[in-house]
């Protein structure tokens, strides 16, 4: 099954392999460096992915994850996002860039800016937080809201200037969408209100739409949704299927399931495709296809997780960044 082309979209991907976008380090001051697109050339040639998802890359400059992270989000970035999906172009595969706000995220480090979350509740991976006095985040108002969707429009514009085949919005691993999405972090009474999970979805849905809207029918628009926090009173596998039927009617073409506060691990669950639960929920219920990322080490992992039907299509992160060869043969060129 990994050989077989698959439908995503109006994309047709030539397999069932995905280079996830995990983050590489590379990047200086959000530019890119010669090591990105070494990084990148590498890890992709002979077009052995269908679909190759570019690293979180920060809208804006106050959700910065980390110092090493890619920008999209000034127009001074789109000559170096040109030069990188121009590389991924030639070595045969799909294209698309990945969107991220960090928000008052767990994985948010080496920034100085004061963070921005749904609510004033800090994020640690392995919810509760350990430190006793957290810095409380400043919950985004409506109109702070709206500014931050209008971000992710321009960013997204970029990507599609630069070339990219589609646009990924993050919303997992504690980041600021995942915020918003999980009742832990969400403690809003508006109409993003953690109460209940249309609230919760709403600034996903706004994002989505807005988004197709900008970039058009043709590109590929996908989500990658945390969706299971694994925490007492977090986000559940219903949750998930819920947001995913939601952000189906909205115009996303992928499902990508990832983990929530329990950021892209899950404790106790060394297997591959730990998070399958959740995509396996989540396939049975949309008409989109839907990727499974987690713990993958080999090709006969992710050949086992789509014999089992936990996924349509899988993404290797850890194991490709460790080995710049893996699943060199499922070269085409």
């Amino acid at each position: 099954m990994i050989k077989d082309p698959i439908l995503v979209g109006k994309w047709s991907l030539k397999n069932r392999m995905v280079k996830a976008p995990i983050h590489s380090d590379t990047c200086w001051g959000g530019k890119m460096t010669e090591k990105t697109y070494t990084h990148y050339d590498e890890r992709t040639q002979g077009g052995r992915f269908g679909l190759v998802v570019v690293e979180h890359c920060y809208i804006r400059s106050d959700g910065i994850a980390s110092r090493t992270q890619m920008s999209i989000s000034d127009d001074s970035d789109i000559e170096y996002h040109k030069r990188l999906v121009d590389l991924i172009h030639r070595n045969g595969s799909t294209a698309i860039l990945q969107l991220n706000h960090a928000g008052c995220g767990a994985l948010r480090k080496d920034t100085s800016q004061d963070s921005i979350s749904a609510s004033d509740v800090s994020v640690t991976c392995g919810w509760p937080a350990s430190d006793p006095n957290p810095e409380r985040p400043k919950p985004l108002t409506v109109d702070g809201i709206k500014a931050l969707e209008e971000a992710y429009l321009k960013a997204a514009m970029r990507g599609m200037k630069a070339g990219y085949d589609g646009i990924d919005v993050h919303s997992a691993h504690g980041y600021l969408l995942n915020q918003f999405f999980s009742p832990l972090t969400n403690h809003r009474t508006d109409m993003y209100n953690g109460e209940t999970l249309a609230g919760r979805i709403r600034i996903h849905l706004e994002i989505i739409m807005g988004i197709r809207q900008v970039i058009g029918d043709k590109p590929l628009l996908a989500l990658r949704l945390g969706g299971c926090d694994y925490i007492k009173g977090g986000s559940t596998i219903d949750d998930a299927v819920f947001a995913s039927l939601s952000f189906e009617k909205a115009g996303v073409d992928l499902i990508d399931i990832s983990g929530g506060l329990c950021c892209f691990v899950r404790p106790g669950h060394p297997e591959p495709g730990y998070f399958g639960d959740v995509s396996e929920a989540v396939k049975k219920k949309v008409h989109i296809p839907v990727l499974l990322t987690g713990g993958v080490k080999t090709l006969s992992d992710a050949e086992d997780l789509l014999q089992a039907q936990k996924g349509d299509l899988i993404g290797v992160g850890r194991a490709i960044t460790a080995d710049p060869k893996w699943g060199i043969e499922l070269a085409t060129k």
